[in-house]
């Protein structure tokens, strides 16, 4: 009879210790849980990204053959002396603005910054602005003639523009200034 007592009282004090061991599991468990898995949900730290603004390549262009050709001059007769070739034309409007749009996007790429919220969203584009110049050079205005379609681009376009200040050597009273915002 004893033994039965001790028997009975043994198994329900391991039941009662199996019990207490399960809970403690489950009470800890679900407290740990959502701390372990934040530690291994979280993906390792991306190295910083730079933006840039790069220039197209420049072109070279080969020289142009002369209009007219000796086909006359053979190797039995003395070549004709030829006239020197003309002297190179002045620049056109178009060469000078082209020139001017480069100098301008050389010096917004010091002031262009790519901003953060724009690269963990993987946000690009190209925003295209009207700066109107003053007789200095100093940037007076800034206009948006071409939306990125994204305003977080827009607007650091136009920071980058006001803060590059004066433009000097441009004639221009306006310009059209393409910004790129590419991740790569």
């Amino acid at each position: 009879m004893l033994r039965r007592v001790l028997l009975h009282n043994s198994k329900s004090m391991s039941l009662r210790l199996i019990t207490a061991f399960a809970l403690s599991l489950v009470l800890h468990g679900g407290l740990l849980l959502p701390d372990i898995l934040k530690r291994l949900s979280v993906a390792p730290p991306r190295p910083a990204l730079q933006a840039t603004l790069r220039l197209p390549p420049k072109r070279e262009e080969p020289p142009a053959e002369p209009l007219l050709k000796d086909t006359i001059a053979t190797k039995d007769t003395p070549e004709v002396a030829k006239t020197p070739p003309p002297a190179p034309a002045p620049p056109t409007k178009n060469a000078l603005v082209k020139r001017e749009v480069q100098e301008a996007q050389r010096k917004m790429s010091q002031y262009v910054y790519y901003p953060p919220e724009a690269v963990t969203r993987g946000i690009e584009g190209e925003v295209r602005l009207i700066l109107k110049l003053s007789a200095d050079g100093s940037v007076e205005d800034v206009v948006i003639a071409a939306s990125s379609g994204h305003p977080i681009l827009d607007n650091a376009a136009i920071k980058a523009a006001y803060a590059m200040g004066k433009l000097t050597g441009v004639t221009s009273r306006e310009l059209i200034l393409p910004v790129s915002f590419r991740l790569e």
